[in-house]
């Protein structure tokens, strides 16, 4: 008479292991082919750049824009603020990308959005209402998708990441000598997506020498055969502006050096994306290590660190001579980081009520390279 409970309890038993089994397989498949899934479940979607966008998250943006075209969603890749490193205006004109510029959330192309490159919305009015759709990111932070969630900051680009994406649902690269319809694969990489994949991966990584995982080498080998040799030099070597040059010879001419760390207060510039231009360039001087530059541009000061010492984590270094500035902010990578402190009445505010002036600054700065701070 106990045969049939026995019976029963086998079948519950088995069902739950297959149940079980179905949804670890499910879980465990790759993160490009569950990304996939979450765009075909929509009819259109606009991939938001972080503000001012470099060449990583531009390739991140129309990478994404590319596989949501190949399951029949209608992507717009957006961005606030401007295209303005002349290294970036190249990489969009060259590439001919279509990236859409905004000021506010009432432009946001669609109802899904999917940032990229960076995990909180910025740069716009209203972009604290956005709640993003997805996320794809290599930079540390708590922003999430409500659907999905992809950050990894192990990754020395976020255009690694999408790369294998594609690599993850079976895609090919095509040649620049080829057309789609001659490469025999469920999904393609656009020999446009992979050329700006790769060059978001060597301007992320300092050509694949800094900052860099077993990853990012993966996912430039695998976009190696859709890379378009001639469009990848002209972007690579842009004119440089008068401008850059000159500030970048205020950098060194005014620099202060004190052991391996150098700061330079390169004072008014009219293009912010000089600083961190210096601030390659000054790091690069025989003896330092280490080096911040800040210049001031309408009504902010922007500062801009480089960092070739493992005992100086520059995100960590700047948000810590920053934490007491008021509205100020500050971050970034072991290697590079930047912030913002707004002038207020001409100065530096303080949380406490106080100010703080530039020399105050450069020596926080100094000492927080030293861990003092």
């Amino acid at each position: 008479m106990a045969y049939p409970a026995v019976a029963a309890t086998i079948v519950v038993a088995v069902l739950a292991t297959v149940v079980g089994l179905y949804a670890l397989r499910r879980f465990e498949r790759p993160m490009g082919t569950r990304f996939l899934e979450k765009l075909k479940d929509i009819d259109e979607v606009a991939v938001l750049l972080h503000p001012n966008p470099d060449p990583d998250a531009m390739a991140t943006g129309i990478a994404v824009a590319s596989l949501a075209e190949q399951v029949g969603t209608d992507p717009t890749v957006q961005f606030a603020g401007q295209v303005r490193h002349q290294e970036n205006r190249a990489f969009e004109t060259v590439l001919e990308l279509d990236i859409e510029q905004i000021d506010h959330v009432s432009d946001v192309a669609a109802e899904h959005v999917v940032l990229v490159d960076h995990n909180r919305p910025r740069g716009f009015a209203g972009s604290d209402s956005v709640l993003p759709f997805a996320v794809v990111d290599h930079h540390p932070g708590d922003g999430t998708g409500e659907v999905f969630t992809d950050v990894r900051t192990d990754y020395g680009a976020t255009a690694s990441i999408v790369a294998e994406y594609f690599e993850n649902v079976g895609a090919k690269p095509v040649p620049s000598a080829k057309h789609a319809s001659e490469v025999d694969a469920p999904y393609t990489v656009p020999s446009t997506v992979a050329t700006g994949l790769l060059y978001g991966i060597l301007t992320d990584t300092k050509r694949l020498t800094s900052g860099c995982s077993a990853a990012d080498f993966q996912a430039a080998g695998f976009l190696y055969p859709g890379v378009d040799e001639e469009r990848l030099d002209r972007i690579a070597n842009p004119a440089v502006s008068r401008e850059v040059l000159e500030l970048k010879a205020r950098a060194i001419a005014g620099r202060d050096v004190r052991g391996p760390f150098a700061v330079s207060d390169v004072g008014r510039v009219s293009n912010v994306d000089a600083i961190p231009q210096a601030a390659d360039e000054l790091v690069q001087l025989e003896g330092v290590t280490a080096v911040v530059v800040l210049g001031e541009c309408n009504g902010v000061v922007h500062l801009s660190g480089r960092s070739r010492d493992d005992r100086v984590h520059m995100g960590r270094t700047l948000d810590s001579a920053m934490s007491d500035v008021q509205d100020g902010s500050a971050g970034g990578h072991a290697r590079m980081g930047g912030g913002q402190l707004p002038l207020n009445d001409g100065a530096i505010r303080t949380e406490f009520g106080g100010t703080l002036s530039r020399e105050d600054l450069a020596e926080r700065l100094f000492e927080s390279m030293s861990g003092e701070v």
